[in-house]
């Protein structure tokens, strides 16, 4: 097995499995070295002790699921027992109870997928326009300040939304009737 710094490898250490990441790998010697969580591991053998590690496939999951997950992943098994023990004490109205809620999207094994890898899925974007032609969008200054001017954004304009800061806003209700997808106007996804 050819090796080579970068290479994600899977070894059994003290009993058990760990992932690491090869960090040099010493030709002349037959030894490598691995980085596993905090620590580095000479390992003298790596073609007996060492097997490059299958990668994952990253599951995609709503913001609201990978907020969820950074709060409560280091006691991941307590925390999904507790959420569903308390299922009774959810907020109904929650994007995250409602993810949970639906066997489709197979809530638990996603939540424990995720220690593998996750990719936060890309929430539609819109424009508010509010008056036909160039000039009648939406655009919100970093202080606040909402007035009427051209689509494009900048670093102190803010002229792109998701639906749920639209609805946020004061009067977020009557600007949601103007949304306009963002990718339906310029014909390709923008970020």
């Amino acid at each position: 097995m050819n090796l080579k710094v970068g290479d994600r490898v899977e070894l059994i250490l003290r009993s058990k499995k760990h992932v690491g990441t090869v960090e040099e790998v010493y030709n002349d010697t037959q030894k490598c070295k691995v980085q596993i969580d905090e620590f580095s591991v000479t390992v003298t053998k790596p073609q007996k002790y060492l097997v490059k590690a299958e990668e994952q496939e990253r599951i995609v999951v709503p913001q609201c699921v990978a907020d969820w997950y950074e709060k409560y992943k280091c006691a991941l098994e307590y925390s999904i027992w507790k959420y569903i023990y308390e299922w009774a004490d959810q907020d109904y109205e929650s994007d995250f109870y409602s993810f949970m809620n639906h066997a489709r999207n197979n809530p638990i094994e996603t939540l424990i997928k995720m220690k593998y890898g996750y990719e936060v899925e890309k929430e539609p974007l819109y424009w508010v326009q509010l008056i036909e032609g160039a000039s009648g969008y939406l655009n919100v200054r970093n202080d606040g300040i909402q007035f009427i001017n051209s689509s494009g954004q900048t670093a102190e304009l803010k002229t792109r939304f998701t639906e749920k800061e639209i609805k946020a806003m004061d009067k977020g209700g009557a600007y949601w009737q103007f949304a306009v997808p963002v990718r339906d106007l310029e014909g390709e996804d923008n970020e």
